[in-house]
């Protein structure tokens, strides 16, 4: 057991200037919520209502209308007269337009200090492909260009050991702007370097066409490609048939590769959260933040994604970016998806946060977002990318614009190149992806108990000790030198593939 927790500590400040704590255990009215501050000394508040787990207290009278501050950061606006003690959550606070431009001034908004620079470097066995980039996996792709190949490339990766597919909805009846960004992805995902190669399944009247997509993956690599068109060989039986026989004979290419040492700085590390609760925010995501450090430190790249998550903590990344431009593109991306809703006669702050993020404790959409910028730990940001664009090695901690929908926010980065995608939660989530492992952790440690057969990684020691930060960073960073050297994640184990591509517009 921790000291602070021998002591009593039931509850957490992140921020000096914060004026509500985090309940790390549920407590009851008439309980000492206790937690450490920075000198190392207790402090205590009476608690006066029932207060859940990861739910705020306030720390001080908070008169109506004066801002909730958590983080260090302005998280929401006090709807009503909040005393000492209270549960401060979505019954007297909400969010507000007024945040928008808000700063805390001279705040570093982080809860954990920086990584420090670790000597030496690391290095795993990777797959050396002929473009030049590197891949954990060597799978074969069996590639639907549209949602009319997909069965049929299903059928086909079932039926050979080393193959992979997914369904894509996509691919057809869709307007220009939505076509163009389906075929990055799938460009993407083509040329994702865990993929050996791949056969190309189109159904043969779609806007998807096999050409089309074919000369997008040629645009970003060389890999070795097969084509198939359903209507032209006869049929899905035929096809299937086929389709095996092309895919037979490039899994025996594949096996033919072998892995060799390769230098870390040549990862590209995803980032993603999902079903988060404030556990998300404390624990697993500046976990997540201290590895992307230490990587960054190391010359790879880490990605940031998710641009609704960023909304109300768009202004901390804009602070870290390298120059002006790149300030101003986080600052657009976040701009631009706000006003693509109000188009819908909707507003981000409608559905998020989700009923699941309400229930652990998240009470706005700016508590949220700063919990979940997190995942970038403290490095300059160095670029915003559009989705599934091809990411650069070597770059450093960069965002790329995409939805918050698990599955097609955790596609677009892989289209983009990760190799690998770390994922955190505070509910629990199955998510997985055909293309690249998807490595979950939980600071929630009744989340980890309740769903170990879904989570690789329990990050809960980050809040309640005994191993410090420091610790729980370098045992991650060895899972991720597993991961990337062959073994499986859970998604992985049970074949989850879940694959989503944002909308544009709706079909035509």
């Amino acid at each position: 057991m921790s000291d602070v927790v021998s002591q009593g500590q039931n509850a957490v400040v992140i921020d000096q200037k914060d004026n509500v704590a985090v309940a790390t255990y549920q407590l009851k009215a008439g309980d000492e919520a206790r937690y450490p501050t920075p000198d190392g000394t207790m402090e205590a508040v009476a608690v006066t209502d029932d207060i859940p787990l990861f739910h705020k207290i306030a720390l001080v009278d908070i008169p109506k209308g004066e801002k909730i501050v958590k983080y260090g950061e302005f998280i929401g606006v006090a709807t009503k007269d909040i005393r000492r003690g209270e549960h401060v959550h979505t019954h007297n606070c909400e969010s507000s337009d007024d945040l928008k431009d808000a700063v805390v001034t001279n705040t570093s908004a982080v809860a954990v200090k920086p990584s420090s620079t670790v000597e030496g470097t690391r290095t795993f066995m990777g797959f050396r492909r002929p473009d030049g980039r590197v891949g954990i996996r060597n799978h074969v792709l069996i590639l639907p260009t549209s949602i009319c190949a997909s069965d049929t490339t299903e059928r086909i990766a079932n039926a050979v050991e080393g193959c992979v597919s997914f369904h894509n909805q996509n691919g057809c009846s869709q307007v220009d702007c939505d076509q163009k960004v389906t075929i990055a992805a799938l460009a993407g995902y083509a040329a994702n370097p865990n993929i050996y190669g791949i056969v190309c399944v189109s159904l043969g009247c779609e806007g998807c066409q096999n050409d089309i997509v074919v000369d997008a993956i040629r645009e970003r690599t060389n890999k070795p490609i097969e084509t198939l068109v359903i209507q032209k060989v006869g049929g899905s039986i035929r096809a299937i048939e086929e389709g095996t026989r092309l895919a037979r004979k490039m899994v025996a290419e594949a096996d033919r590769c072998v892995r060799e040492p390769t230098d870390i700085s040549e990862l590209i590390f995803g980032t993603n959260c999902g079903g988060s609760d404030p556990s998300s925010g404390l624990g697993s995501n500046p976990l997540i933040g201290e590895v992307s450090d230490w990587l960054v430190n190391h010359g790879a790249t880490s990605v940031l994604c998710e641009t609704p998550e960023l909304f109300g903590a768009e202004h901390i990344l804009a602070r870290r970016a390298k120059d002006k431009q790149v300030s101003d593109d986080i600052l657009k991306i976040v701009y631009d998806y706000e006003k693509y809703v109000q188009m819908f006669g909707a507003e981000m702050r409608e559905g998020n946060p989700s009923p699941g993020n309400m229930a652990g404790g998240l009470t706005t959409l700016e508590e949220k977002s700063l919990g979940c910028v997190h995942k970038g730990g403290h490095s300059p940001l160095n670029a915003v990318y559009p989705y599934a664009a091809q990411l650069k090695p070597h770059e450093g901690l960069v965002v790329m614009d995409t939805p918050g929908n698990d599955p097609s926010s955790v596609g677009g980065i892989i289209a983009g190149g990760c190799q690998l995608v770390v994922f955190s939660t505070g509910l629990g989530t199955p998510t997985g992806n055909a293309i690249a492992p998807v490595y979950r952790l939980t600071a929630n440690k009744r989340t980890y108990e309740v769903m170990k057969d879904n989570t690789d990684l329990d990050a809960s020691p980050t809040i309640y000790g005994p191993e410090s930060m420091e610790e729980m960073r370098d045992r991650m960073l060895d899972d991720i030198i597993a991961v990337c050297n062959g073994r499986k994640v859970c998604a992985e184990v049970l074949g989850y593939t879940e694959t989503a591509l944002p909308h544009i517009c709706n079909y035509m």
